[in-house]
């Protein structure tokens, strides 16, 4: 892959991953709209490596407060997070070893992809109108399974995983900024799983400097997105990322039906 494609991409993961207008999409519709060869999943699954440490080094100290009171505190609040995290990744983790072929396979048909993007636009709108501007709302075993079950659906490029993850934490009662935190922790360990999976297939003669680069730029303009996300839902609503999908959706549709994008 060229240099230059390979870093664009890298911004498309970034961006897309953690504003909730669905990152696997984009790396499937940008190369078709564009004429580039499809990359594959295991290209994508690197980009999300990419972002998974951009989330780490941002939550950095969240991640060391849970992790060291979930060791060695477990009863603390901080260390009930830790714990919490894992019983709401295992739905994930298991519908990802057992649809993963699926997902490569079936669920990339760009009509697809926007139904998918239109019709969770619309959910997002739904529980963002219902979303109170404030909330003390905090992370249970209840709702992290909930949470967690939801991240599922994002094996569905169009879904997206920060969209899904912040739909479900405000139906619960989250408030805006802070469904998206629990929806940026959620994303570190079932990212860090589906790189795990996908690593086996990554050969010594695929790093290169594109590889690298598009790594890089992900991690970039991963950091900024979530960055601008957290500052972003203090004061404003979902509505230009709802807008967005049904957008980008419609188009996507105009091109299969009038352009013979397929």
């Amino acid at each position: 892959m060229e240099l230059i494609k390979a870093v664009f991409l890298g911004i498309v993961q970034g961006l897309g991953e953690f504003l909730p207008i669905s990152s696997s999409a984009h790396l499937v519709l940008v190369p078709k709209l564009l004429g580039w060869e499809y990359q594959g999943l295991t290209y994508d699954v690197m980009l999300h490596l990419g972002t998974l440490v951009a989330l780490v080094i941002y939550f950095r100290k969240d991640w060391i407060k849970i992790i060291s009171d979930g060791l060695g505190a477990p009863s603390t609040a901080d260390g009930k997070i830790l714990w919490y995290l894992v019983a709401g990744t295992i739905p994930a983790g298991i519908a990802g070893v057992l649809l993963e072929k699926k997902a490569e396979d079936t669920f990339r048909a760009p009509a697809e992809m926007a139904v998918f993007l239109m019709a969770f636009a619309v959910v997002l709108y739904w529980a963002d109108r219902r979303a109170a501007e404030k909330s003390d709302k905090v992370l249970n075993l209840g709702n992290a399974i909930i949470i967690g079950a939801a991240q599922a659906l994002a094996l569905m490029p169009g879904v997206s995983r920060s969209g899904i993850t912040i739909t479900a934490a405000l139906l619960l009662g989250f408030g805006r900024s802070e469904a998206a935190r629990v929806s940026f922790l959620f994303s570190v360990p079932v990212i860090a799983g589906a790189a795990l999976l996908q690593l086996r297939h990554v050969t010594a003669d695929m790093i290169t400097v594109p590889f690298v680069s598009s790594f890089l730029a992900a991690l970039i303009s991963g950091w900024f997105a979530v960055k601008f996300l957290m500052g972003f839902l203090r004061t404003h609503t979902l509505k230009p990322f709802v807008y967005y999908r049904l957008a980008l959706g419609a188009f996507i549709l105009f091109m299969v039906f009038f352009a013979g994008l397929s």
